[in-house]
């Protein structure tokens, strides 16, 4: 049996912008909103097209990834070669202009660092 990927978490001191950005760089809809036992935002929750980022607050700094990290290090969204263009005016729009570019990549940092990227590569 094929495992699907489930969740990906990612920590942000500022749960809520990051989770906004992500929302409209990519037409992520939320699932949940969770807060801890004082009431304050602990993370939300969005979906992509069936697998959960989960957005989760933390007091840690980032450290910056260049190139390839320990760990994971990226968070790559599939597009179509023709819908590059106009992403990478949205992002820019939204504060994260280009930071790389391959023939099929266009790479990005949210608003707290984490590297993103745009791919069109073909995978299969």
């Amino acid at each position: 049996m094929t495992r699907a990927l489930h969740h990906v978490a990612l920590g942000a001191r500022d749960v809520e912008r990051v989770a906004r950005f992500y929302a409209q760089a990519f037409d992520l809809s939320e699932r949940a909103r969770h807060v801890d036992g004082s009431g304050d935002l602990r993370s939300i929750w969005l979906d992509m097209s069936g697998v959960v980022l989960m957005v989760e607050r933390t007091v840690a700094e980032r450290a910056r990834v260049e190139g390839v990290g320990a760990g994971p290090f990226l968070l790559a969204f599939a597009i179509e070669a023709s819908e590059r263009a106009e992403l990478e005016a949205r992002l820019a729009g939204l504060g994260a202009p280009v930071e790389a570019r391959t023939e099929h990549t266009s790479y990005f940092r949210d608003p707290e660092g984490h590297r993103v990227a745009l791919s069109d590569y073909p995978v299969g």
